[in-house]
């Protein structure tokens, strides 16, 4: 008898129901960094600075449920905001299944372990820095985050999606 195929081969973002959806969130936390915009070229630019939000060890929210509330600008993605934002990093998989790519081999619905994406460098793990500590965001500009990570390999043999 055949496995059936995982919702995320089978079913567009649209099709997706509210849980299948938020599984989609690896847990890596780049959504959750500041990013500049140039008002005169409209050019994007990463930092290392986490909102105050962020958990820094697990890279979840630390109040999800009423983050919109906590952080008006917070952005709850939704198919059409995938379709139209110009920041997500190129490893989310919202913009992966977006873009009609698959998930990659460290996101915890395909390896089935949450810690993968951390153990794999994709996370902002030990890497950012809270908002209510940076400064000026500008002292924090950094490329990695809106990079396509080079997740180190776990085990031998698994390819990178």
């Amino acid at each position: 008898m055949a496995v059936p195929a995982p919702f995320w081969k089978t079913k567009s973002l649209d099709e997706m129901s509210k849980a299948e959806w938020e599984s989609l969130c690896d847990g890596c936390g780049r959504c959750c960094l500041h990013k500049l915009r140039d008002a005169d070229t409209d050019a994007l630019s990463y930092t290392t600075v986490a909102c105050h939000l962020l958990d820094q060890h697990t890279c979840r929210c630390g109040d999800y449920a009423h983050r919109q509330h906590r952080v008006p600008d917070c952005v709850s993605l939704t198919p059409d905001e995938v379709r139209e934002v110009d920041w997500l990093p190129p490893s989310c998989a919202y913009r992966r299944l977006g873009e009609g790519k698959d998930l990659a081999w460290w996101h915890p619905l395909v390896s089935g372990d949450p810690e993968t994406v951390h153990q794999a460098g994709v996370s902002v793990r030990g890497r950012v820095v809270s908002e209510r500590q940076a400064g000026p965001l500008e002292h924090h500009l950094a490329e990695w985050p809106g990079r396509m990570p080079r997740a180190r390999r776990l085990e031998q043999g698994r390819n990178e999606s």
